[in-house]
């Protein structure tokens, strides 16, 4: 018989417990067996049905990691475990795979894809590791670097993914200022098309925000967590705007800008 591999292992946490790891997540597919044989809602569920929720539980994760909120990252990591073992609880009921082959699969996948890792591949940078990463993925019968790019994705997320996976495969800027005069080309076209009152104004758009989500991988920024972040403080100095106004017994509408700005110069003091 060939002999197993031995993979190293790792020192654990003092402050955890792997076999209290362990028994916890045995009591959360005992809980799935029950739920799903005694509760009327939870029997009802199918892959289809929970499709949308699980969704919502990534985005509310997506909100706390963004608030630095611990507690809260505890909790919506939680509700999304709570969703895969559901679905691979659905999927032993038809006899397509168990809870057991989805973890299989990751553990194989995993070794497969880290070589430098587990095998003898030398990867001494994290660019190194995405190019391995690419080269693996087209062995494995991929006809194309951005095919593993999902279909669904947000247009902004998926603009980033692409724009990753083909550097990872070769095809990018030399230099981070070659891609900042490439924002600035684009911005000039785009402003070029809306003087003319053009048919091309939304493709010069689009051409914009690709070029600058493509130059927040050379600042290392996350495009979809920048732009998020602008949201929650807009928001905020937004709400800040409304109280304020409602103190002076009025409402933004019966407000002139000016006045409004001065709230508004008020509130960056507060949301930075």
């Amino acid at each position: 018989m060939k002999a197993m591999k031995k993979y190293p292992v790792r020192k654990k946490h003092k402050m955890y417990s792997r076999d209290k790891q362990i028994k916890a997540f045995e009591k959360l597919l005992d809980i799935m067996d029950e739920i799903r044989e005694k509760c009327p809602w939870d029997k009802k569920q199918t892959m289809q049905s929970l499709r949308h929720l699980t969704i919502e539980e990534t985005y509310e994760l997506g909100d706390a990691i963004l608030e630095n909120d611990t507690l809260e990252i505890k909790k919506e990591l939680g509700d999304l475990l709570l969703h895969i073992v559901f679905y691979a609880k659905i999927a032993s009921e038809k006899n397509e795979f168990d809870i057991e082959k989805v973890i299989n699969s990751i553990n194989e996948k995993l070794i497969h894809r880290h070589p430098h890792v587990f095998g003898n591949v030398i990867a001494e940078t994290d660019e190194d590791v995405a190019k391995n990463w690419e080269k693996l993925k087209l062995k494995e019968g991929r006809s194309s670097v951005l095919s593993g790019v999902p279909k669904s994705l947000p247009a902004l997320v998926k603009a980033s993914r692409i724009s990753d996976k083909a550097a990872a495969a070769g095809f990018d800027w030399d230099k981070r200022e070659q891609v900042f005069e490439k924002v600035q080309e684009e911005f000039n076209e785009l402003h070029v098309e809306v003087e003319q009152k053009s048919q091309r104004i939304e493709a010069e758009f689009g051409d914009v925000l690709f070029s600058l989500i493509n130059y927040a991988r050379f600042i290392n920024v996350d495009p979809e967590s920048a732009l998020e972040r602008t949201n929650k403080k807009f928001i905020k100095r937004f709400q800040f705007l409304e109280n304020e106004a409602a103190k002076e017994g009025k409402q933004l509408t019966d407000m002139t800008l000016e006045d409004m700005s001065v709230h508004w110069e008020k509130s960056k003091t507060f949301f930075k």
